[in-house]
């Protein structure tokens, strides 16, 4: 069976009144489910659009059981600008009054059964993103995206990237640009802490033999993009967020890197990639 996917976006026009939202999604914790249960809480390597729709309606005040259409008519393309690592909380799980837990299963009047032998305990899992940091780009009407700008900066509810112990660090809001996804995304100047920056310039000094920091004028970022003829498809697109009533459709995406600039006063080479630049090291960018 072939899961439903998002319809694609329509073509855009020279008359279209579009821009680019541009978000940054940065905390010490932020996760972004996509299949957990109950016992292991898992994340995605990135922000999902379920995630970014779901804070953005919180934004606006909009209640569990409204429509999204206007969200979900966003085009979602994330960067991993730092993509931090992967944190395990271990958890584990008992009834304060000393009971038994109940079991998973329910009986035919719909109660659950202690379990038997009786289990006063239950080990779950949690995971988390720790230290990353995303930049989150959606495109679609100007007027619609002004005034989600409006409404992260003075939000309804409590923002949080991914669950609710994850609130995020400022500024959360980058603008909104003229332009397409890709090329904003591109030109975007690369949002690492000057920390992190200062800590990946040393390190491909010490990769060249340099005794100081080597500053380039660009570095990789992966990059995923809605895309109709995406070669990939991620199944969160939330049609409610009710929590009787919740359903997903899959979209369509399209998995690239793309080189954008490091924003360094004083660079070192020149925007050309020779052949040490165009090897990817994945470890590179997580600024340790």
């Amino acid at each position: 069976m072939t899961a439903a996917v998002l319809p694609a976006e329509p073509e855009r026009t020279d008359h279209d009144d579009r821009a680019v939202l541009l978000l940054r999604l940065a905390a010490p914790l932020q996760s972004w489910g996509a299949q957990g249960a109950f016992n292991v809480r898992d994340t995605r390597p990135e922000p999902t659009k379920s995630g970014v729709t779901g804070l953005l309606a919180a934004a606006l005040g909009l209640r569990r059981e409204a429509p999204l259409d206007e969200l979900l008519a966003l085009r979602m393309g994330v960067r991993a600008d730092v993509p931090g690592t992967l944190l395990r909380d271990y958890h584990v799980v008992s009834d304060f009054r000393g009971k038994p837990l109940p079991q998973a299963g329910v009986s035919a009047k719909g109660a659950q059964k202690p379990t038997a032998p009786a289990k006063y305990t239950h080990v779950t899992s949690r995971y988390y993103l720790q230290d990353a940091l995303f930049v989150v780009a959606l495109e679609g009407a100007s007027e619609l995206l002004h005034r989600l700008v409006a409404a992260v900066r003075a939000p309804h509810f409590p923002l949080a990237l991914g669950r609710r112990s994850c609130p995020p660090t400022q500024p959360l809001v980058l603008g909104v640009e003229e332009g397409g996804l890709e090329s904003v995304l591109r030109g975007l100047p690369w949002q690492a802490s000057q920390r992190a920056k200062t800590s990946y310039a040393y390190k491909l000094g010490r990769r060249r033999g340099l005794d100081g920091p080597f500053r380039p004028a660009t570095v990789p970022c992966s990059v995923t993009l809605e895309h109709a003829g995406g070669d990939d498809v991620l199944q969160d697109v939330p049609l409610s967020f009710g929590p009787h009533d919740r359903a997903f459709l899959g979209r369509r995406v399209h998995h690239e890197w793309l080189r954008v600039p490091t924003g360094f006063p004083d660079p070192d080479a020149a925007t050309e990639i020779d052949a040490d630049d165009d090897m990817h090291d994945p470890f590179e960018l997580l600024g340790r």
